[in-house]
């Protein structure tokens, strides 16, 4: 999937004209369906792990029940379960989930 980002220059009389706009949009479904579920996985799983990371403090601090620690444990067996069908259901791996942010590194 490529396409251009169009932006606007100004001419001698002052009148904005537009450059690098394509004459056509050639947008592969596949490709989209598999972009947005990227997109979505990489958020799910940045979450996923934040709320772990929130989870073993709570763990360490002392501040769960056995109860709370054990249904906790099988959510996000089952999360991970869920994660990894969805990635094979897009053909994702792990590391395409892991998207490079530039001077900022990568995300995961």
């Amino acid at each position: 999937m490529k396409f251009e980002i169009p932006f606007s220059t100004i001419d001698d009389a002052g009148k904005a004209t537009s450059v690098g706009i394509p004459a056509q949009i050639r947008l592969d479904p596949d490709n989209v369906r598999k972009g947005l579920g990227q997109l979505v996985l990489t958020v799910v799983e940045l979450v996923r792990q934040l709320l772990e990371k929130q989870a073993i403090r709570r763990v360490e601090a002392g501040s769960l029940t056995d109860e709370e620690i054990e249904r906790i444990g099988q959510t996000f067996l089952e999360l991970n379960k869920q994660l990894t069908w969805l990635k094979e259901e897009f053909g994702l791996t792990q590391e395409d989930l892991n998207l490079d942010l530039g001077p900022l590194g990568k995300l995961l």
